[in-house]
C-alpha cells in the first residue's frame, strides 16, 4: 500500500490582494495620459462596420444623437478608435419611461484595422447620424529586402 499524496489546495486570491493593489499603483504612476483607445468603464461601445472599396478601407458607425464636433477620430499603429458623446435632448423622469434602450452620455470603439493604411490621407465625414470613415491601404506591392543572417 502506498502512501497517499496530501491534495493541495490554491488559495483563491481577492481582487484587492497585495500584488492586484500593486499594478494598480504602478498604472497609476506609470501612465500619465490615457491612451486614445482605451476603453473608460462608463463608456457605451460603439457598433461598427469595417470593409474595403477598391483600395481603400470603409469604417462606417451610426451615431444619432452627436454632433460632429463631439466626435473624435484617431489612428495609433494599427488602432482606429472612434470616441464622443450625445446628449438626451429632452430629459423624462424615470418613472415616465416605457422602454429604455438608447445609450446617452460618452461612447467610444477602438479596432484593430485589418490591413495597413496611409493614415495621413485619412478622411472623416459625419451626414444624417452616420459617421463614415474612408482610409488608403498601403500597397502591398513594395518590396522590403530582408537580409538572411548566419
Amino acid at each position: 500500500m502506498g502512501l497517499k499524496k496530501p491534495e493541495k489546495t490554491i488559495p483563491v486570491v481577492e481582487k484587492n490582494d497585495f500584488f492586484s493593489n500593486l499594478i494598480t499603483r504602478v498604472k497609476e504612476k506609470t501612465q500619465k495620459e490615457k491612451p486614445d483607445w482605451e476603453l473608460d468603464s462608463n463608456e457605451g461601445q460603439l457598433s461598427v462596420d469595417v470593409g474595403q472599396q477598391d483600395n481603400k478601407l470603409v469604417i462606417v458607425a451610426t451615431i444619432a444623437g452627436a454632433k460632429p464636433e463631439d466626435i473624435t477620430v484617431n489612428i495609433h499603429n494599427d488602432l482606429l478608435t472612434i470616441r464622443g458623446k450625445r446628449e438626451k435632448e429632452i430629459e423624462l423622469k424615470e418613472d415616465d419611461y416605457f422602454y429604455r434602450e438608447c445609450y446617452w452620455g460618452s461612447f467610444s470603439r477602438t479596432i484593430v484595422l485589418p490591413v495597413d493604411v496611409l493614415t495621413d490621407e485619412a478622411v472623416a465625414t459625419f451626414k444624417n447620424g452616420v459617421l463614415t470613415i474612408v482610409v488608403p491601404k498601403e500597397s502591398s506591392k513594395k518590396k522590403v529586402p530582408i537580409k538572411v543572417m548566419e
